[in-house]
């Protein structure tokens, strides 16, 4: 296994397409209401991403992905194909942008509730999104990837949420996907030493039943087995000497 400790050139463009992704997300936020389809949500996301960023929907015909964002609403863990379906009041959708500018890769999502959700559907998405805040404060040269996914999976599962094991954070850069994987379960002390100028994402998918999924005949959308709510946040992480720089923080 072989990771790419970026060089200081790297990371500064892996700044800019950070930052590129989340202003993509911020753009996206005021339409993320009932009554409009994911499809015109990919449709705002792809023009504004190629014509006002002068950039590139990196999912769009990635190992042919047809869309240029996914969408995965409800009990969706990822990979959702934004389709006709309208938003509807209650529904919890994450919105996953990734942008290419000057060949290097930006890579955030967000959950967004539509109108008035559930109980349980605003505590998936305030847990999960402090499952990302967990994982993210391990984030310093000298810890492992294990205390990375051992913190995340020890929030989840004390607030009685599960999991997903199948899909994990990974390195960025060049490629959308490169080593080291970054599970979102494990133990302390254990998996990769992080070194400063590592790049990868945190991203995980937490779920209010078991952490069982399935694939789709679509073969990309990813759900949960029992059909209950899933939900996940994801920011692009800089190692650092003393603890870590947030990629695509929104401005």
């Amino acid at each position: 296994m072989s990771i790419h400790i970026k060089s200081r050139q790297e990371i500064e463009k892996m700044r800019v397409a950070g930052r590129l992704a989340a202003q993509a997300l911020d753009m996206i936020t005021p339409h993320v209401q009932a009554g409009i389809t994911t499809n015109q949500l990919n449709t705002l996301c792809h023009n504004y991403i190629v014509d006002v960023q002068n950039a590139i929907p990196a999912p769009l015909n990635y190992h042919g992905f047809p869309k240029s964002i996914c969408t995965s609403i409800n009990h969706v863990v990822c990979h959702g194909i934004p389709s006709d379906k309208k938003l509807k009041n209650g529904d919890i959708i994450n919105v996953d942008i990734t942008v290419i500018k000057d060949d290097f890769h930006g890579d955030t999502s967000r959950m967004f509730m539509i109108g008035k959700p559930s109980i349980l559907a605003e505590r998936i998405v305030r847990i999960s999104e402090e499952c990302l805040w967990q994982g993210i404060e391990r984030v310093k040269a000298g810890n492992h990837l294990g205390d990375i996914g051992y913190a995340i999976q020890k929030h989840a599962e004390k607030n009685g949420f599960s999991i997903v094991k199948e899909y994990c954070g990974h390195g960025i850069g060049r490629k959308f996907h490169e080593e080291p994987q970054v599970l979102h379960y494990g133990k302390p002390n254990t998996g990769v030493v992080l070194e400063a100028g590592m790049i990868f994402t945190i991203e995980p998918m937490v779920n209010t039943g078991k952490a069982a999924i399935k694939l789709l005949p679509d073969e990309w959308t990813v759900v949960t087995k029992d059909r209950s709510l899933s939900a996940q946040w994801e920011h692009t992480l800089l190692v650092t000497d003393d603890g870590y720089d947030i990629l695509t923080q929104a401005d």
